[in-house]
C-alpha cells in the first residue's frame, strides 16, 4: 500500500506542477492580449467574463486552509502585481449557482469554492497584512454561499470525481485516488472539507454547527485521502459531542459513527478512546447530581455503548485496558489498609502520627473509588457488556467487571454508603440477567437489614425525601430519618426481588431462596417499624408462593439435577412470565417509577429523551435529506458574520493565548485528555466551564473583561461611599453624645439639692 500511495502522490505532484506552468502561461497570454488587441479583449470581457477571471489560485485553493501538504498556488506569480480586492455580490452568487445547476460549469464551481473559502475565513487577516482578493460585506451573501455549498457541493464534486452518488467505503476512495479525475479535481474536495473544518472552529451557534456537521457527514468518506483533516475533524466532533447541548451531541455522534463504519481502523481507535475520555470528563461531578445531568450522562453512556459495538474485536482491546485501569484503582484502595501502620509501630514511631498518616492515605485511596467518575465508568462498561454479551470478544470481560463492582459494594460496609451499594447491586443484577450467570447479591442486601439504621426506629424525625439514584453517600443527620429508612427498604425489596425473579423458573429455586427467607423472617421479628415489616412480609409471601410454584412442577419430573434437560425446566412458563415473582417484580417497577416521578417537582426537558437514544438511532441515521435546503435557509438566516480581527490586537494579545489554552478555552484545544479521576475535594466548576464556547472571538472576551472591570470599579465606589457615610454617621453620633453628657450632669445637680 505504501508503494501505491507514494506513486500516486508523485503522480499527483507532477500533474500539479504542470498545471501551475499552464496557469502561469495562460495569465501571461491574457496580459499580452490586452496590450496587443484591446478591442478583442473588450469583446471577451463583455461575452466571456469567466475566461478573463481565470486565476491560477484555482489550481490549489487549499493553501490557506492551514492543513497538511499545503501547496501555495501563488508561487508561480510572486513577481506579478496583486489584483485589487473584489466584492462578492448576491447577483454573482446567483449566477454561479445557475451555471452550476444548468450546465455544470467548472469555472463556476471554482469561483463558488473561492467564495466559500472567503466566507469561512471572513475576519481572518493574512500574516503579511494584505487584504484578501475576494470580500464579503453582506450577511445575506454569506448565508447564501454557506447554504448552497453545504447542500450541493458533495453531489457536485462526486460527479466530477466519478465517485458513487452517496456513501462509499475506504477502499472505494483508495481506488478513486488512482484515477485521472482525482488528479484534476481532488484538490477541490480538500478545499471544501478544509474550509468547512475552519468555519466549524469559528462558529458559536449550535444550530449552525449541527447543520454544517450534518452536511459534511455526506463527504466524510473522502477524509480517508486526507489523514490530517480526518484527525482534526474527529477532535472537533468529540468536542461538540461532549460539550454541546440540544441536537448537537446527536449530530456529532452520528458523524463519528459514520466515520468509524466507513473508514474502519483509520479512525476507529481514536474515536473509541476519545468518546470514553470525553465521557469521563463529563462525569466529574459533586456529591449530588440533578436528574437532567443524570439523563445527559446516560445519553453519553448509550453513545459509548453504541460505538463500541461497531467493531467488537477492536473495541475489546480498549475495553480491557480501561476495565483493568479501574481494577488497579480498586486494588490500591484495598491494599492501603493496615500494613503501613504496623511497620511504623515496629520502627518505634508514635502511634498517633502513624495512624493519622495511614488514615489520610486510606481516605485518598477511597476517594478515587467513591467518585462519580469511577461509578459512571462501571455503569458504562456494564451497559457495553450487557449489550454485547453474545459476542465472543466481550463475554470474557463480564467476570472481571463483576469482581470490581462487588469489591466496590463491600469496600466500606457502613450505612452512609447504602446508595452506592444499591447502585452496584443494580449493576450486578443487570449483568446476571444479560449473561444468564448467577451472582450472589442476596448477601449484600441482607447484610443491610442487620444494621441499626434499618432495624430500629428512626430518631431523626421524618426528614426530606431521599433519591438514592442522585447521591452516593448521605450524612449522619439523614441516616436517622424515616425517609432514608423507607427509601432503603423499598430499593432493597426491589433489588432482592429482581435477583430472585431471575431464578424463579429454576429447578433449584427452593434451595436458592431458603437462606434469604430465613433472614427476612428474622428481620420481621426484630424490627419495631410496622411499615417496614409490611414490605418485607409481602416479599416473603411472594417468595414462598414462587417456591410452591416450582416445587409443584418439580415433583412431576424424572431427570436428575445434572441432566442437561434441567435447562428446559419451565421454559414455556418463563417466556410467558407466569411465576408469582415475575408478576410481583412488574408491580414493583411500576411503583418505583411512580415514586421517582413524585420526587421531581418540575418536568425536565434537557436530555429527557436522550436516554432512549439507541432505540431511535436507525431513524436518525436513515433520515431523509429532502428538507436540508429549508433547514439551511432557516439556520443561516440571521445577520451573523464572524467579527473582524485586527492584526495589532492579535499581536498584542499573543502573550495571553497560552494562558487561554492552559485553562481549556483555546481555539485548538484537544478535549481528549488522559483519564484522571478526581476527588470530592476538587472544584466541580469544570462542568460549567465546558458550557462556554471555546471558539468565541477575542474581542468579545476583551469586551467582557472590560465590562467586568467597570462593574468592579462601580462596586468599589459604592462600597467606599457607603463606608464614608457610615464613618460620617459615627462621627456625628459621637459628637452628639459628647454634647449631651454635660446637660445630663447639670440636670442631676439641679434635682439633687
Amino acid at each position: 500500500m505504501s508503494d501505491i500511495e507514494n506513486s500516486d502522490k508523485s503522480g499527483y505532484d507532477e500533474n500539479l506542477s504542470s498545471s501551475r506552468k499552464k496557469a502561469k502561461e495562460h495569465v501571461r497570454q491574457l496580459q499580452r492580449l490586452q496590450e496587443k488587441d484591446p478591442e478583442f479583449y473588450q469583446y471577451l470581457k463583455e461575452h466571456d467574463q469567466e475566461l478573463l477571471d481565470f486565476n491560477d489560485e484555482d489550481i490549489d485553493d487549499e493553501g490557506e486552509t492551514g492543513m497538511e501538504e499545503d501547496i501555495d498556488a501563488h508561487d508561480a506569480l510572486q513577481e506579478e502585481d496583486k489584483p485589487s480586492q473584489k466584492v462578492i455580490t448576491t447577483s454573482m452568487v446567483d449566477s454561479w449557482c445557475m451555471k452550476i445547476k444548468g450546465n455544470k460549469s467548472l469555472g463556476a464551481v471554482r469561483s463558488l469554492l473561492r467564495a466559500f473559502r472567503t466566507a469561512c475565513h471572513y475576519g481572518d487577516d493574512k500574516e503579511d497584512g494584505s487584504a484578501p482578493r475576494l470580500n464579503i460585506i453582506s450577511s445575506g451573501v454569506f448565508n447564501k454561499i454557506m447554504v448552497f455549498v453545504l447542500n450541493e457541493m458533495d453531489s457536485i464534486l462526486r460527479d466530477l470525481l466519478n465517485a458513487p452518488i452517496s456513501g462509499g467505503k475506504k477502499e472505494t476512495i483508495l481506488e478513486l485516488m488512482m484515477t485521472k479525475p482525482w488528479a484534476k479535481y481532488g484538490s477541490l474536495m480538500k478545499l471544501y472539507l478544509g474550509n468547512a473544518l475552519h468555519i466549524l472552529t469559528q462558529m458559536t451557534d449550535e444550530q449552525m454547527i449541527s447543520f454544517t456537521l450534518k452536511r459534511v457527514k455526506a463527504s466524510g468518506v473522502f477524509l480517508a485521502a486526507f489523514p490530517t483533516l480526518l484527525r482534526k475533524y474527529i477532535k472537533v466532533a468529540l468536542h461538540s459531542w461532549g460539550t454541546g447541548r440540544g441536537a448537537l451531541p446527536v449530530v456529532s455522534f452520528l458523524f463519528l459513527r459514520d466515520l468509524c463504519v466507513r473508514l474502519g481502523s483509520d479512525c476507529l481507535d481514536a474515536c473509541l478512546k476519545g468518546v470514553y475520555k470525553a465521557y469521563v470528563l463529563n462525569c466529574k461531578l459533586s456529591k449530588s447530581i440533578s436528574r437532567s445531568k443524570l439523563q445527559h450522562i446516560q445519553f453519553l453512556g448509550n453513545c459509548v455503548t453504541e460505538l463500541y459495538g461497531v467493531d467488537p474485536p477492536a473495541a475489546y482491546q480498549h475495553a480491557f485496558v480501561f476495565i483493568r485501569q479501574l481494577a488497579v484503582i480498586l486494588r490500591s484502595a484495598l491494599t492501603e489498609k493496615g500494613p503501613k501502620a504496623v511497620k511504623d509501630r515496629k520502627k518505634g514511631k508514635k502511634q498517633q502520627e502513624s495512624s493519622t498518616s495511614t488514615k489520610q492515605q486510606v481516605q485518598k485511596a477511597y476517594q478515587k473509588v467513591f467518585d462519580w467518575q469511577f461509578i459512571f465508568c462501571l455503569e458504562v462498561w456494564t451497559g457495553v457488556i450487557c449489550a454485547y454479551n453474545s459476542e465472543a470478544d466481550f463475554r470474557p470481560l463480564a467476570y472481571p467487571l463483576t469482581q470490581i463492582i462487588y469489591g466496590v459494594a463491600s469496600l466500606v460496609p457502613t450505612a452512609r454508603y447504602f446508595p452506592l451499594r444499591l447502585r452496584c447491586i443494580r449493576m450486578l443484577n443487570r449483568i446476571a440477567q444479560a449473561t444468564g450467570t448467577f451472582i450472589p447479591v442476596s448477601s449484600l442486601l441482607l447484610d443491610m437489614l442487620e444494621m441499626k439504621y434499618l432495624n430500629g426506629l428512626p430518631s431523626g424525625g421524618v426528614g426530606k425525601a431521599v433519591n438514592l439514584l442522585n447521591v452516593k453517600q448521605v450524612d449522619k443527620t439523614t441516616l436517622k430519618t424515616r425517609a432514608f429508612q423507607e427509601a432503603c427498604i423499598y430499593c432493597l425489596v426491589e433489588e432482592l426481588a429482581e435477583h430472585l425473579a431471575q431464578w424463579s423458573y429454576s429447578v433449584a429455586f427452593f434451595e436458592l431462596s431458603f437462606i434469604p427467607l430465613v433472614r427476612l423472617r428474622g428481620f420481621c421479628k426484630s424490627t419495631k417499624a410496622d411499615r417496614l415489616r409490611r414490605e418485607i412480609k409481602e416479599l416473603i409471601r411472594q417468595v414462598e408462593a414462587n417456591a410452591e410454584f416450582t416445587n409443584s412442577k418439580r415433583s412431576k419430573i424424572e431427570f436428575q439435577p445434572n441432566d442437561p434437560a434441567t435447562a428446559l425446566f419451565l421454559q414455556a412458563e418463563k417466556e410467558s412470565g407466569e411465576s408469582p415473582l415475575s408478576k410481583f417484580v412488574a408491580d414493583l417497577r411500576l411503583r418505583s417509577q411512580q415514586r421517582s416521578d413524585s420526587l421531581v417537582e418540575s418536568s425536565v426537558l434537557v436530555g429527557s429523551e436522550s436516554s432512549r437514544f439507541k432505540s431511535k438511532l436507525p431513524e436518525l441515521d436513515d433520515e431523509d435529506n429532502d428538507g436540508d435546503s429549508e433547514e439551511g435557509a432557516a439556520v443561516f438566516s440571521s445577520s451573523w458574520l464572524p467579527e473582524k480581527k485586527k492584526v495589532n490586537k492579535e499581536k498584542n494579545s499573543s502573550k495571553k493565548r497560552p494562558r487561554d489554552n492552559k485553562d481549556g478555552h483555546g481555539a485548538e484545544e484537544d478535549v481528549v485528555e488522559d483519564f484522571v479521576l478526581s476527588s470530592d475535594d476538587e472544584d466541580d466548576d469544570d462542568i460549567e466551564d465546558n458550557d462556554i464556547d471555546n471558539s468565541s472571538p477575542l474581542e468579545v472576551r476583551n469586551q467582557y473583561t472590560r465590562q467586568h472591570a467597570v462593574k468592579q470599579d462601580h462596586r468599589k465606589q459604592r462600597s467606599t461611599a457607603s463606608l464614608d457615610q457610615d464613618t460620617g454617621k459615627e462621627k456625628s453620633a459621637a459628637a452628639s453624645k459628647k454634647r449631651r453628657k454635660p446637660r445630663k450632669k447639670k440636670a442631676k445637680k439641679d434635682v439633687n439639692p
